[in-house]
């Protein structure tokens, strides 16, 4: 038992060691360096199957060849024991994650715990994992007429009393260069979207 257990040790060390250990500092923003984002899912299913395959659309074509060795070596290591398993499979997973956020253009800092997501990524995921788009939309639609509505009241609120004097005056001008900011930026994403979204649809458009 001591001997397989050293024997463990060594080869997680050999592994971790021949191709180089990363510490994760600090927090990160993206969704798919959650334990229980997409990325790591997928990840989980492909080591417990045996097959790299499936994870090998998260990375760039560059990247493949370090995805399928530290793979092979993962799954050697995964026998070895319950510990050797534990910290093989979150090396995998660290790995996979960094050469994600490489081929994305942003760095890594480290894996998120499950249930770091944020709400209205979840409710994306749900979406697709439903195959309908209908309750996301309407949660998406209600949020973003709140905000305008929100927006809209405050500043009509303000240019009422606008010319009452100049520290009003500025209330207001400070209240709509806000509101008219954030429908900016609403029109402006929306607009992109939907030319994207024509653009896909000519022939020899991009396609993902």
């Amino acid at each position: 038992m001591m001997a397989k257990r050293v024997l463990g040790i060594t080869a997680i060390a050999i592994l971790l060691i021949g191709i180089g250990w990363l510490v994760p500092a600090g927090r990160l923003d993206a969704h798919c360096d959650t334990m229980d984002g997409p990325v790591v899912k997928t990840a989980q299913a492909a080591l417990e199957k045996g097959d790299v395959t499936s994870i090998l659309k998260w990375v760039r074509p560059q990247q493949e060849a370090e995805v399928r060795e530290v793979f092979k070596k993962t799954l050697a290591v995964r026998g070895l024991g319950k510990e050797a398993k534990e910290l093989a499979d979150k090396y995998f997973f660290e790995t996979l994650v960094r050469l994600h956020r490489e081929g994305e253009g942003a760095p890594y800092t480290g894996l998120k715990p499950a249930g770091a997501v944020e709400p209205v990524v979840a409710a994306s995921d749900k979406a697709l994992d439903a195959g309908s788009a209908d309750e996301l939309t309407k949660e998406i639609t209600q949020l973003v007429a709140e905000g305008i509505r929100h927006r809209f009241a405050e500043t009509m609120g303000k240019k009422r009393h606008a010319d009452e004097s100049v520290a009003a005056g500025r209330e207001f001008v400070e209240a709509y260069v806000e509101f008219v900011h954030y429908v900016e930026r609403l029109h402006t994403d929306a607009a992109v979207q939907a030319d994207h979204g024509a653009e896909t649809e000519k022939p020899g458009g991009h396609q993902h």
